[in-house]
């Protein structure tokens, strides 16, 4: 059924003859055995539209039409086909990123950029930036585009992480917080609530969900009432700015803040149910690539520490930054690019199997970089060197399924460790080939890091602090590939099995931290909203 809203709605009219070629070069799509980017132009080439070729975004929006209108029947393996960058939401959720606005910080890091146009540490022309400031550093017009952009390449955004970036967001004034969130949220939800509270209540059955909440600060900015206020405003994962484990290193660098610090930092936040997730620097002024290593060991061994995730962003010497009067002068070298691979080659076959590698490389525009490697596929090219010499990454990134199905197998996997906290358990379910298809973080605290009045709610409760099931994100409506781990029922058995371990514990109560957008789906798990935090009652173990 052709309608005119919905052409009208995608900007751009379509002949009856046109249609009928998009549906012989959707078809020729679908029918490539192993499709390429060179013949997916070929195919544009062959069947044209009447004033030039289909773009990508037509493609899929034509896509969805035919399957609306019962002329196709949807096949997320011919979607992906069809869209534009899939990694995306190939783990499982799609992410969309807002930019804060220019304010000061409280940070004299001699190798962070300074950009009067933007936050701290952030430079005008990075792909990020640049749309925030193109929207006035508007929360509501970022998000929304961002929506928009994701959906026209065909990716589904019923499942949203929001990622909050932009200099210290615990500098910034408490009103501006909560009116940014707000305005996020009114975008995911298309209505304009009169408060926070409001806009958090109408994402639980909205159309786009928030399915997690991300903010970056310094550790130092980190208490007992920040990590509340976070938690009110439905924050999820906080991203910590350690840069190094070694307090003479981050004396050098003027960062401003100790090493217990940040041990302090995560263990209120892991406390509180919190992801959490380190940056950490290489290169910094006064390091080399072996005390690098052993650096980056001290992330694990530990127990203050010991993140969930971690971003690794070598030192990159930007002309805007202070560091390059260290270098004029000699007393500051770049690693060259074979000593920086060597490196993040040996952190990554390092890296516990509990922890996720979200990046290991800042995309920051060449031009800005006085010396020093420039590589801006630093991930890719490291795995090439791993490959070379049988060697891989153990961290979640690198085994989740991605594309390939999920055939499990029929149990569930244990990783325990200590931190200064209590205990923490990582459940994971496996595919067949090794591959992780989902995973739960349990903490089992035994220590109360808060007093006695502070999240009285958490007070003798084991914290589900994360789960996760992998794969391409499957809209709400629609049926996932057989096979495909997301809506397979993987999600209830690692609950199961953290409820089952959680008695066997000791613990009467099971609590979660729960994204806005999840709540509805803990409740079907038997979880109840208190305060801050989804709860349930443990009946005891037989």
């Amino acid at each position: 059924m052709r309608t005119a809203d919905w052409y009208a709605r995608h900007d751009w009219a379509v002949t009856p003859d046109e249609e009928a070629q998009l549906l012989r070069l959707i078809a020729s799509i679908a029918a490539l055995p192993q499709p390429r980017r060179k013949d997916l132009e070929r195919l544009l080439r062959r069947y044209p539209r009447e004033r030039g070729q289909f773009s990508k975004d037509q493609l899929v929006a034509a896509y969805r039409h035919f399957c609306d209108s019962g002329q196709l029947t949807f096949d997320a393996g011919v979607l992906r086909r069809l869209q534009m960058k899939p990694t995306r939401t190939i783990s499982g959720v799609a992410t969309v990123t807002v930019l804060t606005k220019p304010f000061p910080c409280p940070g004299e890091c001699i190798f962070c950029p300074t950009d009067v146009r933007m936050p701290k540490s952030y430079l005008h022309d990075e792909p990020g930036a640049s749309r925030a400031e193109s929207h006035g550093f508007d929360p509501y017009h970022t998000t929304l585009s961002r929506l928009r952009a994701l959906d026209n390449i065909g990716h589904a955004t019923d499942k949203i992480e929001l990622l909050i970036l932009g200099g210290t967001w615990s500098y910034y004034p408490e009103e501006y917080q909560r009116w940014f969130i707000k305005r996020c949220f009114d975008a995911l939800n298309g209505v304009d609530a009169v408060s926070l509270e409001e806009a958090h209540h109408l994402n639980e059955t909205a159309v786009h969900r928030n399915v997690g909440l991300v903010v970056e600060t310094r550790p130092d900015y980190v208490d007992a009432d920040e990590v509340r206020r976070l938690r009110s405003y439905g924050v999820t994962k906080v991203q910590l700015g350690a840069q190094s484990c070694d307090d003479h290193i981050l004396e050098l660098n003027k960062r401003g803040h100790t090493v217990e610090q940040t041990r302090q930092a995560v263990t209120l936040l892991r406390a509180a149910g919190f992801k959490i997730q380190l940056h950490w620097m290489p290169n910094l002024l006064g390091a080399t690539p072996e005390s690098d290593r052993i650096d980056y060991l001290r992330l694990w061994t530990d127990p203050g520490l010991r993140p969930d995730e971690l971003k690794i962003y070598p030192n990159a010497l930007v002309r805007e930054a202070e560091l390059v009067q260290w270098f004029d002068r000699g007393e500051y070298q770049p690693y060259t690019d074979a000593e920086l691979i060597e490196l993040i080659a040996d952190c990554k076959t390092s890296t516990p199997r509990y922890v996720r590698l979200n990046r290991i490389i800042r995309d920051i525009p060449k031009e800005h970089i006085v010396a020093g490697s420039t590589l801006s596929n630093l991930r890719e090219v490291v795995k090439q060197r791993l490959a070379s010499e049988g060697r891989a990454c153990p961290c979640v990134r690198c085994r989740e399924v991605r594309h390939a199905t999920a055939d499990v197998i029929d149990h569930v996997n244990t990783i325990e460790y200590e931190t200064r906290g209590g205990r923490e358990l990582f459940l994971s379910i496996d595919t067949i080939d090794g591959k992780l298809a989902g995973f739960l973080r349990l903490s089992l605290p035994s220590i109360d890091p808060f007093g006695p009045t502070a999240f009285t709610e958490l007070k003798g409760a084991a914290i589900i602090r994360e789960v996760h099931v992998y794969g391409p994100v499957v809209e709400i409506g629609r049926e996932g590939q057989s096979g495909q781990a997301q809506h397979s029922g993987l999600g209830a058995k690692l609950i199961e099995a953290a409820e089952t371990l959680t008695r066997a514990a000791g613990y009467q109560r099971l609590a979660v931290i729960s994204a806005i957008g999840t709540r509805e789906y803990y409740r079907k798990h038997g979880f109840e909203l208190s305060e801050l935090y989804m709860l349930k009652a443990l009946s005891r173990a037989a």
